[in-house]
């Protein structure tokens, strides 16, 4: 951030704003203050590309932060009075002294934001300017200049900067909310980058796999010639020697046939293997075109989740529709026999397939709520619920889910929902229901 831009904002700040009312970090490298006066400014502290901005929509938190650092953060500066707000030693630290009052005595407090490339850093500290927390904490294998609790803060060398545009006064809240249009627009794109690559690869991997299937044809004759072998062998046990690798035996045509043999199994083993070979190819033939319908219904799913990650308008929204993978969530998101999505402390299931939607409907407790399209083939969703109702924006985003991953293209359209317990499964995933509600729901590009 150039430094005659830091200095207006902080001339702004210093001029406009008295108390903190609320402060939390929302991001690994970015704090939000709540001023009193309805202010709000979010620091991003990333390295290198340190940032301040404002944002007048609402906006979902990502996660909890609880660190010492967040803990420390929130007692000394939320309901603070602020003192002074100022560019400490006329650098790139843009300083919030604060005093804050509580049951023993009054604290004052300095916020620290180092908006420089190499010590990018939240910082701290106490009225002796000595470290209570650090959003890096730096120790001398990583710079001569250490920050660690408990010891004062090292000065950081004098920088002259050359002013620009001076003169020139900054409509500051244009320019925060600029900076937040440019960093969303930036991420975004980045995100969508990044998401569409990986929804892409899944889409592929579905695809090779449907390639890979082989045809029902194929596979029953697969199955008869594994019975005709088990058969033939089995008639002619006492005829097999141990270890021999093939027999040569007359089939009941009468026809002279080599037949291979495994020597890892005993005759009657080997027999026995045949047979169970033989009957699990017949019903992969039997079941083949369930298998087939459950990958198409599963490569539908991942091209409409490609194309409503394309239509993202905010990095919210992308979170939402495939969010980052957690460490160790792999192996369950393989377990889970749906799509999970998660609201305002709720979760929403999705029923890619039919198999998915069979699952939903046997798994679901009386007081959940069931959601699909009135009248029309759809997805089945399913919240989990132990209350009596949903909140009116929990329901309109799990029938949103439900129609957008059962439509393609634009939509406005009646949603059904109700209790599972006054669903009744006719057969698979059809059913009737009632009584129910209906909700209408919209999509129309852009």
């Amino acid at each position: 951030m150039k430094y005659y831009i830091l200095k207006q904002i902080v001339s702004y700040l210093d001029k406009n704003e008295e108390k903190i009312h609320f402060i939390k970090r929302v991001d690994n490298n970015t704090i939000k203050i709540d001023f009193s006066s309805g202010f709000c400014l979010y620091c991003d502290m990333t390295k290198g590309q340190s940032k301040l901005y404002t944002n007048t929509m609402k906006v979902e938190e990502k996660r909890e932060f609880l660190a010492p650092f967040d803990v420390i953060l929130n007692k000394r500066f939320s309901n603070a009075r602020i003192n002074k707000i100022y560019l400490y030693n006329d650098d790139k630290l843009l300083n919030i002294d604060i005093s804050h009052e509580n049951s023993y005595k009054r604290e004052k407090s300095t916020l620290q934001l180092e908006f420089t490339s190499k010590h990018t850093n939240i910082i701290i500290l106490d009225e002796n300017r000595v470290i209570l927390e650090a959003l890096r904490h730096i120790d001398t294998m990583q710079s001569s200049r250490v920050v660690k609790v408990g010891q004062k803060l090292e000065e950081l060398g004098k920088i002259t900067f050359e002013v620009q545009n001076a003169s020139e006064d900054l409509d500051v809240l244009a320019f925060l909310e600029n900076e937040y249009k440019q960093h969303q627009e930036k991420n975004l794109n980045i995100l969508k980058r990044q998401k569409t690559k990986q929804v892409a690869k899944k889409i592929k991997k579905l695809e090779d796999l449907l390639l890979s299937f082989e045809d029902e044809k194929s596979l029953e004759e697969k199955s008869f010639k594994f019975y005709a072998k088990a058969n033939l062998l089995l008639s002619s046990l006492h005829l097999i020697k141990p270890f021999d690798k093939e027999i040569t035996l007359h089939d009941f045509e009468g026809k002279e046939q080599t037949l291979s043999l495994d020597i890892s199994y005993r005759p009657q083993e080997y027999v026995k293997y045949l047979f169970t070979r033989a009957k699990k190819t017949k019903q992969k033939a039997s079941k083949l075109y369930l298998e087939k319908d459950n990958l198409e219904q599963k490569i539908t799913y991942f091209k409409r989740l490609e194309q409503n990650i394309l239509k993202a308008n905010f990095t919210e929204e992308l979170e939402f529709l495939f969010p980052k993978k957690e460490k160790n969530q792999s192996k369950t998101q393989k377990l889970e026999h749906y799509q999970s999505f998660y609201f305002k402390g709720y979760k929403i299931m999705l029923g890619r397939n039919e198999r998915e939607n069979i699952y939903l409907l046997e798994h679901a407790r009386a007081n959940d709520f069931w959601f699909h399209l009135k009248d029309l083939p759809s997805a089945h969703v399913i919240v989990p619920n132990s209350k009596k109702a949903l909140p009116e924006d929990v329901i309109q985003k799990a029938a949103f889910i439900c129609a957008n991953f059962s439509l393609d293209g634009d939509f406005k359209i009646e949603v059904a929902f109700t209790k599972r317990a006054n669903v009744k499964i006719q057969n698979k995933a059809n059913v009737l229901y009632n009584p129910y509600d209906i909700v209408i729901v919209s999509k129309k590009s852009i």
